[in-house]
């Protein structure tokens, strides 16, 4: 199994809208962080559905470590710098 690229040691905010679907990107390639670009093909990594129950503000995990996926759960305070901005 391949490790996830640390894309960022900081959770990424979005304003997310109840019923909609996001894609939450697992591999950290994906140029449109927190989402997925596609750019995990050739890998084992998928991507993760996140399914809005409803519409506010939730924190998607940027330093792909949390056992939370895909919110943030502070696993980002235990890495020194991230790996790219």
């Amino acid at each position: 199994m391949t490790e996830a690229f640390v894309r960022s040691t900081q959770p990424k905010p979005v304003d997310v809208e109840a019923g909609k679907t996001y894609w939450w990107c697992s591999c950290g390639a994906s140029k449109t962080q927190p989402f997925c670009d596609g750019s995990h093909k050739g890998t084992d990594k998928t991507p993760m559905k996140f399914e809005a129950t409803e519409t506010k503000k939730v924190w998607f995990c940027g330093c792909k470590a949390t056992a939370h996926a895909p919110l943030c759960d502070g696993s980002h305070k235990a890495l020194e710098s991230p790996a790219a901005t």
